[in-house]
């Protein structure tokens, strides 16, 4: 029996460990797939794709269409400037190729191993991406590539990433004190040679501010609840399910559900079951817009767990929040090595109130509360200040901020050839004296 418990390992334990032997075995795997590719590569006579015969000045790389929000603006702004680009997706049906642009090429790169092949071998001045894992699992620095910028696409703190997502970068397009703090800390814990780091906003955001400035104030309406929680064992409806619903119609305000796209899949039949108990829309509306502008324009509060609509909605539309406590697991994030509570956890009491298995019958009181009391505005001009700077020139801001690391890719370029030259120079100067001085002895 002592030995047994020895050789025991608590379930959390154990399942960091599983994934931590999964990724290494992951990386075996595609070291081998890279190198075949490699190869090929180098028996084809270097020439991969016809987009690494000339390199690209810079290169936007996004892992799926659903960061259009956040691209698309820097695009939008790289075609005003005139400025060549090239825009990498994983998504065939992204936004992007929908739009006539002049100076930017976009891309289908194709998903999974196949997009990280293409990646690995990328011939670019500067690279943006909000994509973590960088040299990490698949996706591979490129020795063709000078810089990699990374830029978040939510309002939270950088740590919230699996563990070293963020190590491999050269720099950083943030929006606020704190996560450059952040930034400062895992590079002092893991010995990181301190990166640049640029606080310009969040584009994303702004667009979304400037959009509803331009919708005009919304029609008198009774109130409105909108739950729209993430997914999985630790989402709303998966911990309160049926319990919340009932306590929501029993408000008698009305209730609009607006699932996470990805319940649909991952855990379909929960889903169905709660859908098909509530059918009658006088009491619940099951919300799919692709869009949740509009929903969250016209809901006075929302109820969700640890989604960053949470962020969207408090802080652009400047309305109260309802957050449960999800017990959410740190250990696999980077913040699990900083000795406080991440920002994204230790903001929420200053926007809302917190829902547990205590107080969801009392729903009600929770929402009239946070609508009502005024310390909550205040809380939210105060995340709004931390979180979200330089409001409004934020895409201004990071295309100035890349075009800063391509023009200084290009001065540093330009300085190794001068060397270079300059070497080749004194070499040919030596060697005709060589040649002058032996032609004298002759």
């Amino acid at each position: 029996m002592d030995f047994l418990k020895v050789l025991y390992i608590d379930p959390g334990t154990g399942g960091m460990l599983f994934t931590i032997l999964f990724g290494i075995f992951g990386v075996l795997v595609f070291s081998a797939r890279a190198l075949m590719v490699k190869m090929k590569f180098i028996a084809s006579g270097g020439k991969a794709t016809k987009g690494n015969d000339k390199k690209i000045p810079i290169a936007i790389f996004t892992d799926h269409k659903r960061y259009w929000n956040t691209f698309g603006p820097i695009l939008d702004e790289l075609e005003a400037r005139k400025q060549k680009a090239v825009y990498l997706t994983c998504s065939e049906d992204d936004p992007a190729f929908s739009k006539k642009y002049e100076y930017i090429t976009c891309e289908f790169l194709g998903e999974g191993n196949k997009a990280f092949s293409k990646l690995n071998l990328l011939n670019a001045s500067v690279v943006l991406s909000t994509t973590p894992s960088l040299d990490v699992f698949q996706w591979k620095r490129s020795k063709d590539v000078d810089c990699y910028i990374h830029i978040l696409h939510a309002a939270n703190g950088i740590l919230m990433y699996r563990m070293f997502g963020t190590d491999h970068y050269d720099a950083f397009i943030l929006s606020g004190d704190y996560q450059e703090r952040e930034v400062r800390q895992m590079e002092e814990l893991r010995d990181i040679a301190p990166r640049e780091v640029c606080l310009c906003g969040i584009p994303y955001m702004d667009g979304m501010k400037k959009r509803l400035d331009e919708s005009g104030e919304v029609p008198p309406h009774e109130r409105t609840v909108l739950l729209a929680p993430s997914w999985g064992e630790s989402g709303i409806l998966s911990k309160f399910g049926e319990k919340l619903i009932d306590a929501l119609i029993s408000t008698g305000y009305k209730v609009i559900v607006r699932p996470h796209p990805q319940s649909y899949t991952s855990e379909k039949e929960m889903l169905d079951a709660l859908m098909s108990r509530y059918t009658d829309e006088s009491k619940v509306i099951w919300n799919k817009d692709n869009d949740n502008f509009e929903v969250l324009r016209q809901a006075d509060i929302l109820i969700s767990d640890f989604s960053g609509v949470i962020f969207d909605f408090s802080l652009v539309f400047d309305k109260p929040i309802i957050y449960t406590d999800t017990k959410f697991d740190i250990r696999p994030y980077d913040a699990s090595w900083i000795d406080e509570t991440p920002w994204t956890f230790k903001i929420l009491p200053d926007l809302g109130l917190e829902l547990n298995e205590d107080n969801v019958g009392d729903i009600k009181t929770l929402i009239d509360k946070c609508i009502e009391d005024p310390s909550f505005k205040k809380g939210r001009d105060k995340a709004r200040a931390e979180t979200w700077v330089h409001m409004g020139e934020s895409t201004k801001r990071s295309v100035d901020f890349v075009m800063q690391k391509y023009d200084e890719v290009l001065a540093a370029k330009a300085e190794e050839a001068k060397k270079a030259e300059a070497e080749r120079s004194s070499k040919n100067k030596n060697k005709r004296k060589k040649v002058a001085t032996a032609s004298k002895g002759v």
